[in-house]
């Protein structure tokens, strides 16, 4: 098992020990870095670990309530035993690796843990390799998708949803999407410790991960923004107009999120977002982006839930996702009961199993991180309860414009 991508610090702050090379090398004493595997059944395991120890150290490995203390001395890297560990159930196994005696700079490197096992039947699930950037994937963890079932044969121009986090489940890296559509998507996320956004983004149709590369005619343009809201071009996931307001979202409340698409008769779409806290039934505008040669109303109406910070891989995060309505070009609401449960490839490559999704307290749910054993399969469909008496009460009219931009 390579360390570089299921190895995790206690302390997830930037800075793993995971060199370039794939080794694992510290030198805190305080470290403590747990290495996750998923097993099918209980089994018991002849352990090793691959490394090296330029002076004379001695490393801990725990598990269990097992520990062992593993003296290493030779910089040349070698297959160094441990000892028998047993797993007495299925899921998730954790050994946690330490630093007790060093005397040089640090401990040593490591870059692999090894199990042996006759156990017949016996499936190991994790990490295998950087294959596709595996490493980087599948430390960030498994994220996961709703697509939502919306009326056929309408003209859908709104859309409506809230999330509420349960206090804990806001770790940093979290990214809350609520109103995805086919050309972007509308959330908030955890930046760090003290600092939290709500997300607009709309895509170009110009296929590109490099902003600059877009030409000036398949450029999404900015045409109002909220007060203190930025908004710039991004690349790296396709390319595209971003909006963002630093606001000091809370754990444990509950946020609504409304989003127009109207399609233009010059073959552009214009896309707006509001956000507001429902308790203080506010609303604000974030953006409006216009995009071009593109002449639709919603489609692919989707929350997600992921991680995009790979130190934060192994905590868990879990989002209530409720109240979806869709208001068609009639200025009907159509109340939103279905959804579609789906993954990434980190998850339907068997890579990562922390992920689970469903319905709780008459929303649904998603879940990641953390290495939890409780999964749910993906690809099926959930339902939760009709409640006609949630329906938004929007003055459409009333709502904010925000500062005009450009045309």
């Amino acid at each position: 098992m390579p360390l570089a991508g299921n190895a995790y610090r206690n302390t997830p702050e930037p800075g793993s020990g995971i060199n370039r090379s794939g080794k694992l090398v510290w030198s805190n004493p305080e470290d403590v870095h747990s290495i996750y595997v998923h097993l099918n059944q209980p089994a018991t395991f002849e352990v090793a670990l691959r490394g090296a120890a330029r002076t004379p150290a001695r490393w801990q490995l725990a598990s269990n309530g097992q520990s062992f203390n593993i003296n290493v001395n030779g910089a040349k890297p070698k297959e160094i035993p441990v000892g028998k560990i047993m797993a007495a159930k299925a899921g998730y196994l954790r050994l946690d690796l330490s630093g007790l005696k060093k005397t040089g700079k640090n401990y040593g490197e490591i870059s692999d843990l090894i199990l042996r096992s006759d156990k017949d039947g016996l499936q190991l699930n994790y990490v295998k390799s950087n294959k596709d950037n595996m490493f980087y994937w599948g430390r960030r963890g498994p994220s996961v998708h709703l697509g939502y079932q919306v009326p056929k044969g309408k003209k859908i121009e709104w859309a409506y949803s809230e999330i509420t986090v349960p206090t804990g489940e806001d770790p940093i890296g979290s990214y809350f999407m609520a109103n995805g559509f086919g050309q972007g998507y509308f959330g908030f996320q955890v930046k760090s410790p003290t600092e939290r956004w709500v997300l607009f983004s709309v895509w170009s149709p110009f296929n590109t991960n490099d902003p600059n590369a877009v030409p000036e005619k398949d450029r999404v343009t900015t045409l109002a923004k909220g007060k203190n809201v930025r908004a710039q071009k991004f690349g790296g996931e396709g390319s595209g107009g971003q909006s963002f307001l630093k606001y000091p979202w809370q754990a444990g409340k509950t946020y609504r999120f409304l989003t127009r698409v109207q399609p233009s008769d010059d073959n552009t779409t214009i896309y707006t977002s509001w956000f507001g806290d429902k308790e203080a039934n506010e609303w604000q505008i974030i953006a409006s982006f216009r995009r071009p040669r593109t002449n639709v109303h919603l489609t692919g109406f989707h929350s997600f839930l992921e991680n995009f910070s790979v130190n934060y891989g192994s905590v868990k995060r879990l989002g209530l996702y409720g109240n979806q309505w869709v208001c068609d070009t009639e200025g009907t609401w159509h109340e939103i009961t279905r959804a579609r449960f789906t993954a990434d490839a980190t998850a339907r490559g068997d890579h990562r199993l922390d992920y689970a999704g469903g319905t709780k307290g008459g929303a649904f749910f998603m879940k990641n991180g953390g290495f939890f054993d409780e999964r749910v399969k993906f690809d099926q469909w959930f339902e939760k309860p009709s409640n006609p008496k949630t329906k938004p009460a929007i003055n459409f009219k009333d709502l904010p414009k925000g500062e005009s931009i450009g045309k």
